[in-house]
């Protein structure tokens, strides 16, 4: 099973704020069977502890070391935010990246994603975009 799949990616979305976001990304996670609904606790409670907001425009919500057993299996969700949602005091994030890995994979898929996120002209491409396949690609590399 891909890690990100069109079934976890939703376009055009509005939140009122950064717990509806991670609520968003999260029920993703839990509805293609990623993650049980206990994880996405595990990634509010995440954001209380330490900010996942990582600039440019990108958060990264994911659960704490201890609700590693509730994730099932390694799974990324995609929120695109186009107005954006208040993350920070000066900061909106457009894109939320719910991810739910096993203590194995996490410093891989981070390490892959903060490689391609870095970068202003691929974020605004992905919060302009329709495609779900354009971000599929992009975030593996092959764009």
């Amino acid at each position: 099973m891909e890690i990100l799949t069109s079934r976890t990616i939703r376009l055009g979305l509005s939140a009122t704020d950064k717990e509806q976001a991670i609520r968003l990304a999260g029920q993703l996670l839990v509805a293609e069977k990623y993650v049980a609904p206990e994880y996405v606790l595990g990634m509010l409670a995440r954001e209380v502890i330490a900010s996942n907001y990582i600039g440019n425009g990108v958060a990264i919500p994911h659960g704490r070391h201890e609700d590693l057993k509730y994730v099932y299996q390694t799974g990324v969700s995609f929120v695109q935010l186009p107005q954006g949602v208040v993350w920070e005091a000066d900061e909106k994030a457009y894109l939320i990246l719910g991810l739910a890995a096993t203590s194995n994979d996490i410093s891989g898929i981070l390490s892959n994603l903060l490689e391609v996120l870095r970068n202003p002209t691929i974020i605004q491409r992905l919060v302009q975009t329709g495609d779900p396949q354009m971000i599929i690609a992009t975030l593996a590399g092959r764009q």
